[in-house]
């Protein structure tokens, strides 16, 4: 099925409206989720390390499960598979909000709410793609801060909402927002089938119709058994005639003209069953084929040094950088930060930085003199540096100066897409960005439980930012080391895999 041109326009702009309130309304709340986390710590009584995960999960489970999410959208379209994630994260929400204890939130608030912001991300981007063409930037930037701006404006409401509801209320609350997801899903109208002619048929698909269709008309299972059946009582027949000597009198062209149609019948079912397993096994074996491809490919792209440092920067950069975000408002409160002197609460400040730092390293990235590899480098050094630096913070004021940093820094997201490019090529984008991002979801997941276990050993949080920081400054140091340009592989095409020319015959004989 061939799409229509993309308009670059018209409903367009109204598919990145209802996207940018998507994102917003499904990846408040999860990435707000430090309002929440507090307020399960009392509620619960757990160790930080194991009531991190509930936050961790709803941020990396949609990573970790991206093919899926991929494979939805492309067999559903993108307008039922946000339908159905708007009841997810609804859902999910608000059964939460009933959890009897810790390990119900793995499932209600961590898997489910985080499949379904999983599955909206997909959905969105994909249907933005497919509206926009030569405006595909601008359109991708706008939907991607409906994220960050839900984080700003769901930290305080949360927060706002525990005060006078509880968490019960709130989540009860927040999950009835998420329904608006469905009339926004219901907006996002694919584009119409081109009028054009069908493409000529693949080679797999353009067989001659004998070799998998037939003129005859299909019979079931129990009829096929039967004419075998007969065909064997038909043949034991032959065989006792042969032996008594009475073929002359039995022949079966003179006596048995039945058997004779049953047997020819066998002969044509046999025909058939070995025609259609040769060419199962055909295409058996161009599967197996487009598998060894696949993985060819995957090997071929590790082999690039950079790319390589690259899938290790993102895996450390998500488990030491995604857990402020998550943990700042615990650490402000173990540094006995005052409520009172709370000017905006810090995941808030997180999420607006994050918005502007987009934005600007997107303009940056545009500028030709600019490279974006070093640049993505650099924002991971300072990112390290700056959490290293969270233990000397012991009042409100640093905190949100370091809450600041952090959030610009990790606006890095919007260029990521330019470095995967930049050390893979065009050609190898989806491919690499589908690696890169389940490693994502990986460090996201293992982040905060981790630094959450560090300050349950150590009952501090020094320990577990120094860790974290050292993680990205690694990260930065090897990707800065491979892309030195003895190593620089940006203008290196990764070699073409040679085609696979599958050629169909069948049985003449059988």
């Amino acid at each position: 099925m061939e799409l229509k041109k993309s308009p670059d326009g018209g409903w367009g702009w109204v598919i990145v409206f209802v996207s940018f309130l998507t994102q917003f309304l499904c990846y408040g709340s999860p990435l707000a989720v430090g309002v929440l986390y507090i307020e399960w710590l009392d509620a619960f009584g757990e160790g930080k390390g194991k009531t991190a995960w509930v936050g961790s999960l709803a941020s990396g489970v949609g990573l970790l499960a991206s093919p899926v999410c991929s494979l939805c959208v492309s067999s559903f379209g993108a307008r039922p598979v946000t339908i159905f994630s708007g009841f997810l994260v609804a859902g999910g929400l608000m059964l939460s909000s009933f959890a009897p204890n810790i390990y119900f939130l793995f499932l209600s608030y961590g898997i489910i709410v985080g499949l379904g912001c999983g599955l909206l991300y997909t959905a969105t981007v994909t249907i933005t793609c497919q509206y926009f063409d030569s405006r595909r930037g601008l359109a991708l930037g706008l939907i991607s801060t409906g994220s960050s701006v839900g984080l700003f404006i769901y930290a305080a409401l949360q927060r706002l909402l525990i005060e006078f509801y509880g968490l019960d209320g709130c989540l009860l609350i927040v999950g009835a927002l998420a329904l608006n997801i469905l009339a926004c899903g219901s907006l996002m109208r694919p584009l119409q089938v081109s009028r054009s002619p069908l493409p000529e048929k693949t080679a797999v698909e353009n067989v001659p119709e004998r070799y998998s269709i037939y003129k005859e008309a299909e019979k079931s299972v129990d009829e096929n058994m039967s004419i075998l059946e007969k065909s064997c009582i038909s043949e034991d027949k032959c065989k006792n005639t042969v032996v008594t000597g009475d073929w002359r009198q039995e022949g079966p062209l003179q006596k048995h003209p039945t058997t004779m149609a049953h047997t020819k019948e066998a002969e044509t079912y046999k025909k058939k069953v070995v025609e259609q397993t040769y060419f199962c096994k055909q295409l058996a074996k161009r599967k197996w084929q487009v598998y060894r491809n696949y993985c060819g490919e995957t090997m071929a792209l590790f082999k690039n040094k950079v790319f390589s440092a690259l899938f290790i920067a993102i895996l450390l950069f998500d488990i030491g950088g995604f857990p402020p975000s998550l943990l700042m408002e615990d650490v402000a409160r173990s540094s006995n930060v005052k409520e009172e002197d709370f000017i905006m609460p810090l995941i808030s400040i997180i999420g607006i930085m994050t918005t502007v730092g987009k934005l600007l390293l997107g303009i940056l990235a545009d500028f030709k003199w600019i490279n974006t590899l070093y640049l993505y480098v650099a924002t991971l050094l300072i990112m390290g540096l700056a959490l290293c630096a969270i233990p000397f913070a012991k009042s409100y004021v640093m905190l949100a100066i370091l809450s600041a940093i952090l959030g610009f820094l990790t606006g890095n997201w919007s260029i990521f897409p330019y470095v995967t490019t930049k050390t893979v090529g065009i050609e190898k984008l989806a491919h690499a960005y589908g690696i890169l991002m389940f490693f994502a979801g990986l460090g996201n997941s293992l982040g905060p439980p981790i630094v959450g276990w560090f300050y349950d050993w150590t009952q501090t949080y020094d320990t577990a930012f120094y860790f974290s920081g050292f993680c990205v400054l690694l990260g930065g140091f090897i990707l800065l080391l491979a892309s030195l340009p003895p190593w620089d592989t940006c203008n290196k095409q990764l070699p073409k895999p040679t085609p696979t020319v599958y050629l169909y015959k069948v049985a003449s004989n059988v």
